[in-house]
């Protein structure tokens, strides 16, 4: 069993910055492809990066250049810098464990999922 705890939400002002991180149980976390999803209020669950066992990132056309997926295998976290944060980008933010590899954008593909964390940005 694979356990994903996400934190770093919190209410910020349009422009703002936030690092949300996701620690990550499992011995062989290195191995895993870990992506961040966000879902507002009445939506679908969104793709937002994924990043690979090797670094290798996608990033969604909406957060591309703002936001940076990153990883520290030491640590068994993942991490989603977002900067220039937009009222548009208001959602809980769910980190997702890939454990076979798929590298996918649909959320079906991933295997275990965090519990999420609220992200609210006023205009």
């Amino acid at each position: 069993q694979v356990q994903l705890i996400e934190s770093g939400g919190g209410l910020v002002q349009a422009g703002d910055s936030l690092r949300l991180s996701c620690a990550v149980s499992g011995r062989t976390f290195n191995t895993y492809f870990m992506g961040w999803f966000r879902q507002a209020p009445g939506k679908e669950r969104e793709f937002v990066v994924r990043i690979d066992s090797g670094g290798g990132t996608y990033y969604a056309d909406s957060v591309k250049g703002r936001f940076t997926i990153s990883r520290d295998n030491a640590k068994n976290t993942v991490y989603l810098q977002m900067n220039s944060l937009k009222p548009e980008d208001t959602a809980v933010y769910y980190c997702a464990a890939d454990l076979r590899g798929l590298y996918s954008r649909y959320p079906y593909d991933y295997d275990y999922w965090g519990q999420g964390t609220q992200v609210t940005v006023s205009s």
